[in-house]
């Protein structure tokens, strides 16, 4: 009861500071289904990971880099509301933790990439841990495109987490989602050019939707830029 309370708070404060100072954009081209699901989008930024909470009407644990669950306080706060810790050689471990919290009935949340996309455009090629998922659990995919002005993302270097890491932030931009439409994958999970192909085909509906959405942000940049009057 703590932890859903906990978590809606802290969901709220993600979603007025997004409306504040992204003005983000969701859209979803289709209902969700009810139960565990994997959201599953691209990385432009080291803000998705707390913006994917946003795309989802039940509880979502996110697969996060390790790096974070490192920073005092941060990293506590994460593990008590059931967010994923992914560690380099450490895929078995990161999707049983996801397994258990579907069967729990969250939803889970994967970048494919593994790293923030590259900042001059373009997307990493996929890692097959969605893919082994989807086909372990048999629970439905959504495919989430995300598009922002990678111009306005700051680069920024700590060492809060006990080591030096650099990643690009989006902190104020518009931030345009959109959310697909459910697919459920069959086939062997042991068949690893069943499973290859499978990531190459989710990253490819996650490559269509960020396009979607890149054309809405162009959109909205025109209408910005318009004289008035």
């Amino acid at each position: 009861m703590i932890k859903s309370l906990i978590y809606k708070l802290s969901t709220g404060f993600i979603r007025l500071y997004a409306r504040l100072m992204l003005n983000i954009d969701i859209q979803w081209q289709d209902a969700l289904p009810s139960g565990p699901k994997i959201f599953a989008a691209n990385h432009p930024s080291a803000t998705d990971p707390f913006l994917i909470h946003l795309v989802s009407r039940q509880p979502v644990s996110v697969c996060i880099t390790e790096s974070a669950f490192s920073v005092p306080v941060l990293g506590s706060y994460m593990r008590f509301l059931h967010q994923i810790s992914v560690s380099p050689g450490q895929g078995k471990v990161t999707l049983d933790k996801a397994r258990q919290m579907m069967a729990a009935g969250r939803a889970v949340a994967i970048f494919p990439e593994g790293l923030i996309s590259p900042h001059e455009g373009g997307f990493h090629a996929p890692r097959s841990g969605a893919a082994r998922l989807a086909l372990e659990t048999g629970v439905p995919v959504i495919p989430v495109g995300i598009s922002l002005l990678r111009s306005r993302s700051t680069r920024i270097t700590s060492g809060i987490s006990g080591k030096q890491t650099t990643a690009w932030w989006y902190l104020r931009g518009p931030y345009v989602v959109t959310v697909g439409k459910p697919v459920q994958y069959e086939g062997d999970c042991e068949d690893h050019e069943h499973v290859r192909t499978v990531a190459q085909r989710l990253m490819e509906s996650i490559h269509a939707l960020a396009l979607v959405s890149e054309q809405r942000l162009q959109r909205k940049k025109r209408w910005s830029s318009s004289p008035i009057g």
